[in-house]
């Protein structure tokens, strides 16, 4: 099965304040705030949805390709991604601008500002799907470039290629008509609960009504695990065991990463969906999204301690 990621890609720079932001932003003084924080030091970390997804799934054996665009600093990018196995082929470099990144500060109180430079995602990624396969194609639409997540969702329906509806972080974006236009004719839409929330409150639809639209609603509820939602029924699926609580961010991209590997296999969508929660508790256990590991031998073991046989 070939595995298509449109999303975003994305450096994370990751910096600490050693002490506490209201001690030093004055209430009736914000009108002309101007503060400097001084900083212990700075992480960068691999991000974006595509980047994250396709990293899980080449954990889990995968070779997907990513549709993105990336900045002039992609160097150190591409490294890390031919080190694991994922091509760079269908990613457009973008000279002119520097890449996607989130300047995230935490102080001691875990109060977080957070400037966000989308940079070269505000460019399309451009991938020519001539040459796809229709039936023996999955594709997940992420969070990234809206025009790219509008122009592949049209070409998905008309080749009728499998493909996965994932909102996200893209929501502000979207009015109603458009956002029930890109939905329909899709294999899966997924979203955490508040997300849902909000794609009713835009489109004007309830549950059932999206159900009208997508063959599947699947939704994220952190610790609580997830929702499996077709016409006819809910399944609740558990989070999967997690050794310890590192980071929940990118767990929802790792799970995203399990469920298409299930759908891929071919596997039905109810141990698609626990695929998700096992490949989702592997991210909580280490800071950042793209520092996990794991064999495929690994995973499947996991799987059958918290679920019993695939």
């Amino acid at each position: 099965m070939n595995i298509y990621i449109s999303g975003s890609m994305a450096y994370d720079r990751i910096m600490d304040f050693p002490g506490r932001f209201s001690d030093h932003i004055l209430p009736d003084k914000i009108h002309i705030l101007n503060v400097c924080f001084t900083l212990n030091g700075m992480v960068e970390k691999f991000g974006g949805t595509a980047g994250n997804i396709a990293y899980s799934l080449s954990l889990l054996r995968e070779k997907p390709l990513i549709l993105a665009t990336i900045g002039r600093d992609y160097i150190n990018y591409f490294e890390w991604l031919r080190e694991n196995g994922i091509s760079v082929d269908g990613i457009r470099v973008i000279e002119n601008e520097f890449t996607a990144s989130a300047y995230i500060t935490t102080d001691r109180a875990d109060n977080q500002i957070t400037g966000f430079n989308p940079g070269a995602m505000k460019y399309p990624s451009e991938y020519d799907f001539n040459s796809i396969e229709p039936d023996n194609t999955l594709v997940i639409i992420a969070p990234g470039n809206l025009q790219d997540m509008k122009g592949y969702a049209k070409i998905c329906g008309e080749k009728g290629i499998r493909h996965i509806c994932d909102p996200g972080q893209s929501l502000t974006l979207w009015d109603g008509a458009s956002l029930k236009e890109w939905i329909d004719g899709s294999t899966v839409m997924i979203s955490n609960d508040y997300e849902l929330e909000m794609i009713m409150k835009i489109t004007g639809l309830g549950k059932r009504s999206l159900l009208g639209m997508t063959e599947t609603i699947i939704t994220t509820l952190g610790d609580k695990g997830s929702v499996i939602s077709t016409s006819g029924s809910d399944i609740r699926i558990p989070v999967a065991k997690a050794d310890a609580v590192v980071d929940p961010t990118g767990a929802g991209d790792a799970y995203r990463a399990g469920f298409v590997r299930g759908l891929a296999e071919g596997r039905d969508i109810e141990v698609s969906a626990k695929m998700g929660a096992v490949a989702a508790a592997y991210a909580i256990e280490k800071y950042g999204t793209q520092e996990h590991r794991y064999t495929y031998e690994e995973f499947v073991e996991r799987y059958r301690n918290n679920f019993g046989e695939m």
